[in-house]
């Protein structure tokens, strides 16, 4: 062949396939005549028959069969890369994907996340990385495709979409005495407490809420980690305050009791953030929906 010409690719693969001119024809919105047509042009450029006539009907030669599997796949690739960047097809996917986010966030959703991945996109892996700052750089450089969360101000660049609100609840041990006799704010505000902040903080929007009530609670320790506040609540009688839907599977394995809190405290909005360079882009738009997908379902299993 002089040059690659697609259209006689795609009827070769199509009469390779269909075994018949007019099967082919029918596949590709033929005529049967332009098909034969295009048959011969085919011909003229292989130097092979690649379909001869068998009694009522047409068999491939020994190079037609050679070439099948190998004309499919390139009409294939060739098909994929003049798709619309929009247009997916999750099971070719093959990618790594990368989610910022803070342990309670990952262990919410990344088990049912695994499971739809593994049921339309197979060959794709997900790797969650700790949050850190914010960082619209490692968005826009592609080292982190999603940042899933509590989302600061990041400014115009980036692309923000809410995916649910969480409200704060406390937690503690079975058994804990707080569990015993008449509950108030009071008293939750005198037993030990733990802040969970990854910048060490040890006053939040809670001490806010209760000052406004004249309380003072009593922080005696700040750690970075929520599933590691959570360890520590369950094996003492501390008290730790946490997104109810965030921990809510965590806090089921470990055993813990929620508490309430103030109605006035605030919610917690939990975003998914992007680079808009990833708007159009096939695979990340289908992680974004998969991402919004599972946290809704997280949503209506807690209710």
């Amino acid at each position: 062949m002089q040059s690659l010409d697609l259209n006689l690719l795609t009827a070769l693969d199509a009469l390779l396939q269909e075994g018949s001119v007019t099967g082919a024809a029918r596949r590709m919105n033929l005529s049967a005549p332009a098909m034969s047509r295009t048959l011969t042009r085919i011909r003229e450029a292989v130097g092979d028959p690649i379909l001869v006539r068998a009694g009522r009907k047409l068999v491939p030669t020994p190079h037609a069969l050679a070439l099948r599997g190998r004309v499919h796949e390139v009409v294939e690739q060739a098909s994929g890369l003049l798709r619309p960047a929009g247009e997916l097809e999750p099971a070719t996917l093959d990618r790594v994907f990368t989610i910022r986010a803070h342990d309670g966030i990952a262990g919410m959703f990344a088990e049912s996340l695994a499971r739809l991945f593994q049921q339309e996109a197979p060959r794709v892996v997900t790797r969650f990385v700790p949050e850190g700052e914010e960082d619209v750089g490692a968005l826009r450089d592609g080292q982190v495709d999603l940042d899933v969360g509590v989302i600061g101000a990041m400014g115009p660049e980036v692309r923000l979409q809410t995916l649910f609100r969480d409200r704060y609840a406390a937690v503690v041990r079975r058994g804990h005495p707080i569990l015993r006799g008449r509950y108030s704010f009071e008293r939750l505000a005198a037993h030990p407490h733990i802040s969970i902040s990854r910048r060490g903080k040890l006053r939040g929007p809670l001490d806010e809420t209760l000052a406004g009530m004249g309380i003072t609670r009593t922080v005696s320790l700040a750690l970075p980690s929520m599933y590691a506040a959570l360890v520590l609540a369950a094996g003492s009688d501390m008290i730790v305050a946490v997104p109810e839907r965030s921990s809510e599977r965590v806090c089921e394995a470990l055993g813990l009791k929620t508490i309430p809190l103030p109605a006035t405290l605030p919610t917690v909005v939990i975003s998914q953030a992007w680079h808009p360079r990833f708007d159009a882009d096939g695979g990340h738009r289908w992680l974004r929906e998969c991402v919004r997908r599972v946290c809704g379902s997280e949503g209506r299993r807690k209710k």
